[in-house]
């Protein structure tokens, strides 16, 4: 449920309400120094009757406390109209021994001319409002702002879960974190603003003490009443103050009480209240008998309990029908005429997601947090990780379980397409023998992610076989392990048009003079998103955007052939390129071709893409360069291949069946300053 204000039609008077609200607090300042006459007094302290039943109204009737989020500020300012009221009605009582008719009303009406009663009546209110409401509010403010910020980590987990199970878009993650920060700056508002409250109970009393003895003093020393006149006149007009002040004080108390207590709900406090109490009609009609019975018993009256047992009985049976009357099957609907029968809807069934991913029922509780289960988290974190290594931004995985599945099995989809499965078992450990120095006993199996034989171990048999030398993995970090290589090889499948129209959208909010330049004078966004996805195609991260787009404005106005264009970016990005493959040691291992190999491969390539060599020639090429490579492996090295500019796409393409894993590099991508060391070189020398 949405938190967010209501929006409130103001009429055309209330349209410059700042400027409103700050004069009123401007003149709340002046109050407590410019004398006031009485009438305006009397107009001032209905006013704040007035508004401390509004505020009280509008508690009882919002459905989250967000909705009334000004609360805590206006709980100030109402307090500190309060204070100048007090300020300016003294100054009539001590200067004129009169502050209007309001006040008069409530010493002489409210408590009958009594000024004892009054200020007994007056002690109450006060012990009512600083011990009893006020001190439970403060209270419940402290928790809730304490349990607040506690449930913040658990809660923003909670949308980043929802978010990558594609339950909910972006927006409306981006609406919950907002409103989960609101409650939290509320809560710690309202902690800090029930002192005000607290504060307001204990200046009343002051103000009421120092209004008796002023009174006191100015009525014998200055106006020669006598001692009783004065006593009865001016406590008489003091308590009728201090009532006038207290009752809206306590209205506002019970206001911040009620707002702090409410929970999020469907309904206002009024209904939810009547709702709830009459839920169980059986309760009712037994609280009914217990009412009947005390009528019954001889010294307490009749009359009171049994009407009060009557109106609860009634009130069980009005209950109980219409619990009946709401659980009775709706009435079957009649078949409409063949004529006025709409087509149904079909247009939700032909969304399909970007990214799936199907689980089994036995694979369950890895994903329920509430088992344990840390795949959501894991999901959330592989987002991350490829929007810093690739540039990209992953959709939102939306994981489900498959009742057709075997139990353990799992199934990931991009776009409908199966492009990974496995199985695991959750129960298990994966150990995957790394130079393990002794064997140990498991379920044999492979990884799903890189195909290595692996063990399913018992949990007992973890410590053992990390000791050994295998590496130990649980079941989720398996599934998170292959969906983190699924989305590298595919992320060029994950990139479409709307995604590089939201790229280019982000760059243009810093770098506009890049994308106008580019988009769409030069190249459309169609032509943009097949440059990136060549680039991705061959894991080439494209984060770095900006450089890619100004490459891209440079060579477009030379052509606008896709293939050429990756070409030019990737010697764009050479030292991008080659920080990719270098090793520790600062240099980039290399696989190179026999110079009479070039020579033939030159010859060979048409259209500067293609290669018309014979299949047995082809395919004696990809034998000796799988030697090479599996040659620079066993001495350590994971070489790139390194040829020519114009024979690296035609040998990317020959070899990214056989080998997609072997990086294809010119000499062109070859940034200054880093060194090449030649592993191995691939030739057919001595082949027929």
């Amino acid at each position: 449920m949405s938190s967010q204000p209501r929006p409130a039609l103001l009429p055309a008077g209330l349209r410059y309400g700042d400027i409103t609200i700050v004069l009123a607090v401007v003149l709340i300042v002046v109050m407590m120094v410019v004398p006031l006459p009485t009438a305006l007094i009397d107009l001032l302290l209905a006013v704040n009757i007035s508004l401390a039943l509004l505020v009280l109204m509008l508690t009882m009737n919002v459905r989250h406390p967000l909705e009334f989020s000004v609360f805590p500020t206006l709980l100030l300012v109402l307090t500190l109209f309060r204070l100048a009221l007090n300020v300016s009605t003294t100054r009539l009582i001590l200067l004129q021994a009169n502050a209007g008719s309001i006040i008069q009303a409530f010493g002489n009406f409210v408590v009958g001319g009594n000024y004892v009663v009054g200020f007994v009546v007056f002690l109450i209110l006060v012990v009512i409002q600083f011990i009893v409401i006020t001190r439970g509010a403060e209270r419940v403010a402290e928790v809730a702002a304490r349990f607040t910020l506690d449930a913040m980590p658990g809660k923003q987990m909670s949308i980043d879960a929802d978010l990558n199970a594609g339950l909910i878009t972006e927006d409306q993650a981006r609406q919950r974190r907002l409103d989960i920060q609101r409650e939290a700056d509320f809560y710690g508002a309202m902690d800090g603003a029930s002192k005000f409250v607290k504060g307001d109970a204990i200046a009343g009393l002051v103000i009421t003490a120092v209004n008796v003895l002023g009174g006191f003093a100015v009525g014998v020393g200055q106006r020669g009443m006598d001692i009783g006149e004065a006593l009865q006149r001016y406590t008489l007009l003091t308590v009728g103050d201090g009532l006038v002040s207290q009752i809206p004080a306590l209205l506002i108390a019970t206001a911040t009480g009620i707002i702090i207590t409410r929970a999020a709900s469907e309904a206002s406090l009024g209904r939810e209240v009547t709702g709830q109490l009459s839920a169980e009609p059986r309760v009712l009609m037994v609280a009914a008998g217990v009412l009947f019975a005390f009528a019954l018993i001889p010294g307490l009256p009749f009359v009171p309990f049994m009407v009060l047992s009557l109106l609860t009985g009634g009130l069980s049976l009005l209950s109980r029908r219409e619990q009946e009357r709401t659980k009775a099957p709706p009435p079957k609907p009649q078949p409409e005429p063949a004529a006025e029968r709409r087509p149904e809807s079909v247009l939700g069934l032909l969304h399909v997601d970007p990214m799936e991913i199907e689980i089994g029922y036995g694979l369950i509780p890895l994903v329920d947090a509430e088992q344990g289960g840390d795949v959501l988290e894991r999901v959330s974190m592989i987002r991350r990780q490829i929007a810093l290594e690739l540039g990209i931004v992953v959709p939102s995985i939306r994981i489900r379980d498959n009742m057709e599945l075997p139990a353990n099995a799992y199934v990931v989809r991009i776009k409908g397409v199966e492009v990974g499965r496995g199985e695991l078992m959750p129960s298990h450990y994966l150990a995957m023998d790394s130079g393990a120095t002794a064997k140990i006993q498991g379920i044999d199996t492979r990884e799903p992610a890189f195909g290595l034989p692996a063990l399913w171990i018992a949990p007992n048999d973890r410590s053992a076989a990390e000791q050994a030398g295998y590496t130990v993995v649980d079941a989720s970090a398996v599934l998170a392990t292959h969906l983190t290589e699924i989305i590298r090889r595919h992320a060029a499948d994950l990139l479409g048009r709307q995604e590089t129209k939201t790229l280019l959208d982000k760059v243009k909010e810093e770098f506009p003079a890049v994308v106008e330049e580019l988009v769409p004078e030069l190249l459309s966004v169609g032509e943009v998103q097949r440059v990136l996805q060549g680039l991705l195609r061959e894991g080439v991260p494209i984060r770095n955007l900006v450089a890619i787009l100004e490459v891209l404005a440079d060579a477009a106005r030379t052509s606008r052939d896709v293939g050429w264009l990756v070409e030019a970016v990737r010697e764009g990005l050479a030292p991008q390129i080659c920080q990719l493959y270098a090793t520790e040691g600062g240099f980039v291992p290399a696989l190179t071709l026999d110079p009479a190999l070039e020579e033939e491969l030159r010859e060979a390539v048409q259209d500067g893409q293609t290669l018309a060599w014979a299949p047995q020639r082809a395919q004696l090429f990809l034998d000796r360069l799988a030697r090479a490579l599996e040659g620079a492996v066993a001495r350590g090295h994971q070489p790139v291949l390194l040829c020519p500019p114009g024979l690296r796409r035609p040998l990317k393409q020959l070899t990214m069946r056989s080998m997609p894993r072997l990086a294809v590099l010119s000499y062109h991508e070859i940034a200054a300053g880093v060194e090449v060391r030649a592993v191995g070189m691939v030739t057919l020398a001595g082949a027929d």
